[in-house]
């Protein structure tokens, strides 16, 4: 059976879109930018602040906001050609515009106003700039906004396996090694990204609460800015490029950290689908129901112009069929409620207090992350992902379930009262670094054999313990101490992985080549504080050895499924150690001429162009970063590899955006961001940041207008 129907190429010179309105600015719209480049935009209503924000994102880098929104609509391979084709197909899945047209629609007038003000805010820069050339989207509409309605990097859809669709709908049966969803990082086993603090007034010295914001993203994901209007939305944070909604952030009176979670929130089923007539039918209980299916054309880039693939998609009523299993379609069920996602994005930036934001969490659409909440009223609060479907716990749901099988039905969703969630624990403290809630505030955290097992799938990370010290041992917290505490130079996977690297290499005998050749790097390594540092030889030493030993315990057929620290703790044999950092000093050498190289001459921060994907070079200019990947416990998180033949490595993704809120009777902030907030590499704003960046200096965010003043770079209307 052929899931793909006809490919067909045809030549054209544009894409088809409707001709483009003009588009007039709002006459209460004013745009301030501060000394750092960042947008302070007031209007007169929401709406008012929405087209100004989002003219300013334009303004800042256009490319990035048009990009998220070609992976959002499934339109990526109109830019990017052939090998973007299954990737817009996956969206395409679950995106349908008549179907996004038909939502916005039917939502709420005040919701429908602000998308409207969204696509009018983008149209009218493109009005405005000219010599701006967009590479698909000439022309947004309202709708488009439902695409993308939550803020996360990898969002749930981007989580379903490339291969298996190919496999499916392309029969290309080498795409796919019947490789599920989970394999291939649907419930991630390694999460390396965001931490999130709360304190309570009773552990801090000004007696205020105070939230560390520390999202961990690909960086120059997400932009800073601060929206307010005279209708009441006054908030200032990070915002994902093309959203106008503060994600990471606060307002006036309360602040929320949102942290990816490790909750099992997206099922597969095991559909029996049998032909019937000109279409299929798949079997429910004792019923047989017809199979939908919808005809989908990916339009494709080539040198000669566009040509387009069709297919024919399927779905059940669990979601759409994404891959076969023996002789088994497999169908995904996941969150598919964009607008009341996008309005719980939204109106939460406008929540005053715990109670508020609790209510506005009953949406239950923030399907992919956990929150850190913290308010004037001295509240702290984590609460658990906000979308866990009810399920029979007899079933193992981190696997296909029967979906032949009513049994298998999800029943509603989980209420606030029935997760993991922590309020004002009693130890004044809470945190999240993608590990479980069954930590969330040391003694207090909820207790896991409470809640099924589908809550949480995740594991404990060096993140989470290295929290736990800073957390608990503080006293009298200030802003100060808080930013002390993130960039606190631990570094706690080594206490358990250098003791057997020392045994085994002790056990050496002593006519052992390696016994002599490693007895100077062994001899760093014991004598080090497991503390980064940019001076540091042992903290290179060890991270080439930790990277190399990764490596090995990745491609281990004997992890079996455990997560790679858990194996590289327990698993690695003495000879493996000792063989890993064999190769760590061979390739020290190879790359610098000596194994002594100090830390921060390799692992640098480089921003040359505003490409998306980023050009790195040893011959530009860098800066040295003291800090280190996440994954050995640095809380703050720094993650580099070798590019384009580079010897020196460079930052890609970790401490994005990172923020320190105070809420008194006033809100006092600091904040830094990496790089910059311009996407231009001829702006003042393109890497601005990048030294303070670099040593966790974060500079006073101007919330209130009269902290402006003497540092305003400009004010004026789009």
């Amino acid at each position: 059976m052929k899931h793909l129907v006809l490919s067909l190429a045809i030549a054209c010179t544009a894409c088809s879109q409707p001709a483009q309105a003009a588009v007039s600015a709002p006459k209460n719209v004013t745009i301030t930018r501060d000394d750092w480049g960042i947008p302070h935009v007031h209007g007169k209503t929401d709406a008012d602040a929405v087209f100004g924000l989002m003219y300013a994102q334009a303004e800042d880098d256009f490319n990035r906001i048009e990009t998220n929104y070609l992976l959002s609509q499934g339109l990526l391979a109109e830019a990017e050609g052939e090998k973007e084709i299954w990737r817009d197909l996956r969206m395409r899945l679950f995106i349908d515009p008549d179907d996004m047209r038909a939502r916005y629609a039917k939502s709420s007038p005040w919701l429908q106003a602000l998308m409207t003000a969204w696509a009018d805010g983008l149209n009218y820069y493109l009005q405005t700039h000219p010599q701006v050339q967009p590479r698909v989207i000439e022309q947004f509409e309202p709708w488009m906004a439902l695409t993308f309605s939550e803020g996360s990097i990898g969002g749930d859809i981007e989580r379903i396996s490339l291969a298996g669709l190919e496999a499916f709908y392309g029969g290309n049966v080498n795409a796919s090694k019947q490789v599920s969803i989970r394999d291939e990082g649907l419930l991630p086993r390694e999460l390396t990204g965001s931490n999130g603090f709360a304190i309570a007034p009773s552990k801090t010295l000004s007696k205020h609460a105070l939230l560390w914001i520390n999202p961990h993203t690909s960086f120059f994901f997400r932009a800073e800015a601060q929206m307010s209007s005279d209708e009441g939305v006054n908030a200032y944070g990070a915002l994902t490029w093309g959203q106008f909604f503060i994600y990471q952030g606060f307002n006036e009176h309360a602040g929320w950290m949102h942290t990816s979670s490790s909750v099992d929130n997206i099922d597969e089923y095991l559909e029996r689908v049998t032909p019937k007539g000109d279409g299929f039918v798949y079997k429910y209980g004792a019923e047989q129901r017809a199979l939908q299916s919808r005809r989908v054309a990916i339009r494709y880039k080539t040198p000669t112009g566009m040509a387009q693939r069709e297919f024919t998609v399927y779905r059940t009523h669990h979601g759409p069929i994404v891959r076969k299993v023996d002789d088994r379609w497999v169908s995904v069920r996941l969150m598919e409620d964009p607008v009341n996602a996008l309005t719980q994005s939204y109106s939460r930036t406008k929540a005053r207090n715990l109670k508020e934001f609790a209510a506005i969490m009953d949406l239950h659409t923030n399907s992919s992350n956990n929150t850190v909440f913290a308010d004037s009223a001295g509240n702290i609060a984590y609460f658990h992902a906000n979308f866990i479907p009810r399920r029979d716990p007899n079933f193992d749901w981190s696997k296909p379930v029967d979906g032949s099988d009513p049994a298998t039905e999800w029943r509603g969703v989980h209420s606030l009262e029935e997760s993991p969630n922590v309020f004002n624990p009693r130890d004044g403290w809470l945190f999240n670094t993608n590990n479980s809630p069954w930590s969330a505030a040391g003694a207090a955290s909820p207790k896991q054999s409470s809640y099924p097992s589908y809550m949480d799938v995740g594991s404990e990370n060096a993140r989470g313990m290295h929290a736990i010290r800073v957390l608990s041992a503080g006293r009298d917290f200030t802003m100060d101490s808080v930013i002390a505490a993130a960039f606190d130079t631990e570094l706690p996977a080594f206490e358990s992985l250098l003791p057997p690297l020392f045994e085994a290499y002790d056990r050496l005998p002593a006519g052992n080549p390696r016994k002599k050749r490693l007895s100077a790097p062994v001899a760093e390594l014991k004598q080090w504080n497991r503390r980064w540092a940019a001076d540091s030889v042992a903290t290179s030493l060890a991270i080439f050895w930790g990277d190399e030993m990764w490596k090995r315990a990745s491609d281990d057929p004997q992890r079996q499924g455990k997560p790679v620290m858990d194996h590289l703790q327990a698993q690695m044999s003495a000879e493996q150690r000792i063989a890993a950092l064999d190769t760590a000093v061979d390739k020290l050498i190879a790359d610098f001429g000596k194994w002594q190289m100090a830390w921060g001459e390799i692992n640098r921060f480089q921003r040359l162009s505003g490409d998306i994907v980023q050009p790195f070079t040893d011959t530009g200019a860098s800066i040295p970063v003291p800090f280190t990947s996440g994954r050995w416990g640095s809380l703050a998180t720094f993650e580099a590899r070798p590019w384009q033949g580079s010897k020196k490595i460079y930052g890609v993704s970790g401490n994005s955006f990172l923020a320190i809120v105070e809420f008194g009777d006033k809100v006092r902030a600091r904040a830094i961001a990496v790089g910059g907030q311009s996407g231009d590499p001829k702006s003042p704003h393109f890497s601005d940041q990048a030294l303070r960046y670099s040593r966790g200096e974060l500079r006073e965010v101007y919330f209130y207008p009269e902290q402006l003043q003497g540092h305003t770079q400009r004010v004026y209307r789009p």
